[in-house]
């Protein structure tokens, strides 16, 4: 981990190269981190840490910086590399196509989908999946997923309709406080005018995608693709066709889901089962 005056290493990683090149181009341009802070509306700590390499630059920030210095796309492209080294190589071309998409829609059997996670959600996951990982490794984890969801609130952003089975509210992932934090982030996030979220109940029974977790995205072109994924694997499926199988498996899906205002009261239902348990007296 990089101290405040220890040098950073352009080589090593793009973290350390979008660090070096923060603090050349802030004093390049003679501003200091409190100005820079007022400048693109980012705490100075926070900013600090994207200097010295300990925190990730998570969007808006480096649009913003290139607004800022007038470096022409600079940070907007090492945050895209940031992402491409700390992603999987089987997840790199869907991470690249996602953060081009117009519409996404997200089918969730069992998890709720990374887009819609809570940090402490997507951290027992991820603690879970990787128990041998450091505490370090796992925050930057958790910092990336969460970190993609600031698309969804640009302007130009995508919209986002997410399937979530019944059994996903159910699940105490992380424990009671945080399955129900997670429950009540579902429902502010149902709020926007750009997302949808709808339950399948468990009376639905067997469906096409049961046995999957399915991502179809729609590209500015138009172009539709789907990633279907499971623990240890993933497979983009780009081909026309196939691609539309599953669009109309998704389809016809939600045509049984329950209403966006049913689904919130369903949400609502399962916070209940995670209050925590009332002290009786006596």
């Amino acid at each position: 981990m990089a101290s405040e005056t220890q040098k950073l290493d352009p080589s090593r990683s793009a973290r350390d190269l979008y660090g070096t090149e923060l603090r050349r181009q802030r004093q390049l341009a003679g501003v200091s981190l409190d100005r820079l802070s007022d400048i693109v509306n980012y705490s100075k700590t926070q900013l600090h840490g994207v200097e010295t390499a300990e925190r990730l630059p998570l969007p808006p920030l480096s649009s913003k910086l290139d607004a800022a210095f007038g470096t022409g796309g600079l940070f907007e492209g090492l945050w895209s590399i940031i992402q491409r080294e700390r992603y999987p190589d089987r997840y790199r071309r869907f991470m690249e196509l996602a953060d081009q998409a117009t519409d996404i829609h997200e089918y969730a059997g069992h998890l709720v989908p990374g887009l819609l996670q809570t940090p402490a959600y997507a951290r027992a996951l991820l603690r879970v999946g990787d128990p041998e990982a450091s505490g370090e490794e796992i925050e930057r984890k958790v910092e990336l997923r969460v970190g993609r969801q600031g698309r969804l609130g640009e302007g130009d952003g995508p919209r986002l309709w997410a399937l979530l089975e019944e059994g996903v509210l159910r699940r105490p992932v992380g424990g009671p406080a945080t399955a129900r934090e997670q429950l009540r982030a579902l429902l502010s996030f149902a709020e926007s005018p750009r997302i949808e979220v709808q339950v399948i109940p468990c009376a639905h029974g067997e469906h096409a995608l049961l046995d999957s977790t399915l991502t179809l995205l729609t590209l500015p072109n138009t172009t539709a693709v789907a990633y279907v994924e499971s623990n240890y694997s993933g497979q983009l499926i780009e081909d026309p066709a196939e691609s539309m199988k599953r669009r109309r498996a998704y389809d016809l899906l939600r045509a049984n889901a329950l209403s966006p205002r049913e689904s919130a009261a369903v949400i609502e239902a399962a916070m209940k089962g995670f209050n925590p348990c009332e002290q009786q007296s006596d």
